[in-house]
């Protein structure tokens, strides 16, 4: 079997087929991220504080993001940036977005996150991605996290007190349906960090939980 005849990873799969069938919505729109990736009082606010962020720096930072979708949060950013790099595992989203997104400084990537080396930038954009991953995947992207000098991490969790980090199958569903949710400064993945921040935190009245932004500084 050539390269070019293997079958994708089973996140790659699973992700594709999300996108296929619309699981996450957008019946219009070829490809179409959830709509915490579209709804006004979810996505303003967080562009809000993460453009406070990058515009903080004298000197414009690098930003990777892991997972970018289908780039509507991510093109409101990238003019904040020295350079702006976007990945994700979906091949043909990523050429979508090659077409639809033409500006300086932007670059498009395809890789899965969890098994291929990620590109060199100070800072990490994770926006409700790993929420969908299995605690293997999300400790092979943990242990990465460290390369960057600050991590930006969105998560949706439950509200109130809950057990952290239940492990799931990487798909479509989140740990919300077993009353828990991505912590990585608790066990299995134990991130280290300088110091951490909450940015924002959100209550999804449709979902529920909390959509929770925390920014940590990594040694």
């Amino acid at each position: 079997m050539s390269i070019k005849e293997k079958k994708p990873w089973p996140t790659q799969a699973a992700m594709e087929q999300i996108y296929k069938r619309k699981l996450w919505g957008g019946l219009s729109s070829e490809f179409y991220s959830g709509d915490g990736s579209h709804h006004p009082e979810i996505l303003n606010p967080y562009i809000e504080v993460v453009t406070s962020f990058l515009s903080s720096f004298e000197a414009a930072l690098i930003v990777c993001d892991l997972g970018c979708g289908d780039f509507n949060v991510g093109k409101h950013l990238v003019k904040h940036t020295q350079k702006y790099i976007a990945v994700d595992i979906v091949e043909d989203l990523i050429d979508r977005n090659k077409k639809l997104f033409k500006v300086d400084p932007l670059e498009f990537l395809h890789l899965d996150i969890a098994k291929e080396r990620l590109p060199k930038a100070d800072c990490a954009v994770v926006r409700q991605v790993l929420q969908h991953l299995s605690n293997a995947e999300v400790q092979c992207v943990t242990q990465k996290l460290s390369n960057f000098k600050y991590v930006i991490l969105t998560e949706h969790i439950p509200e109130g007190d809950f057990v952290p980090n239940e492990d799931i199958i990487s798909g479509q569903g989140t740990r919300l349906k077993k009353q828990s949710g991505l912590d990585l400064l608790a066990s299995p993945f134990h991130l280290q960090v300088k110091d951490s921040k909450t940015l924002l935190s959100l209550t999804d009245k449709e979902n529920k939980g909390l959509i929770v932004t925390k920014l940590y500084r990594m040694f």
